[in-house]
């Protein structure tokens, strides 16, 4: 959370795209937090996004002469997407995916580890802590203002959760490991 994810990935599109390279950009249906067919960052940098709700939507969806395929929040997605993100990359398609290692518990999230084993480059990016100003790479989910439970859902849908960039030491997970 607010390490610069979206931003970054918004960043390489719009360098692909002053390459005259034909981009593509993808986000989960269920993260509608700036609207279905959009990507944005925290600062206001938009892209036109289409909207999907399985990984293979991506190969269906594809249009004709793309070759950079971007996917934003992509631990949202199944798990299939390194499946999917291996078959472009096999046919020369150059693939950006932008997402979260780990879910609100500090563990790995969705197919995320996969993805990152099989590509050539992975930047982790860190936020900055909330509670002393480390770098960050965990991200705290507040409850009414108190961490939340290990057994909480790891994906809520318009939740009213708060979520803050911690560092190891002042993440908290309410009975975790």
């Amino acid at each position: 959370m607010f390490s610069g994810k979206s931003e970054e990935l918004i960043r390489r599109v719009r360098r692909a795209q002053i390459a005259r390279q034909r981009v593509q950009v993808f986000k989960p249906a269920l993260d509608d937090r700036y609207g279905r067919q959009q990507v944005a960052s925290h600062d206001g940098s938009r892209l036109e996004a289409v909207s999907i709700a399985r990984s293979e939507e991506i190969l269906t969806h594809l249009q004709a002469g793309v070759t950079v395929v971007a996917v934003d929040e992509a631990q949202f997605l199944d798990e299939k997407l390194p499946n999917v993100a291996g078959q472009l990359a096999a046919r020369g398609l150059r693939v950006i995916a932008a997402g979260l290692d780990l879910d609100f518990r500090g563990e790995p999230f969705g197919s995320m580890p996969q993805l990152m084993a099989m590509a050539e480059t992975v930047d982790k990016l860190q936020a900055i802590c909330m509670v002393c100003g480390a770098p960050a790479s965990r991200t705290q989910r507040l409850v009414n203002g108190s961490p939340a439970k290990y057994t909480d859902p790891v994906i809520l849908v318009a939740a009213q959760d708060v979520y803050e960039a911690r560092c190891r030491l002042h993440h908290v997970v309410l009975g975790g490991q």
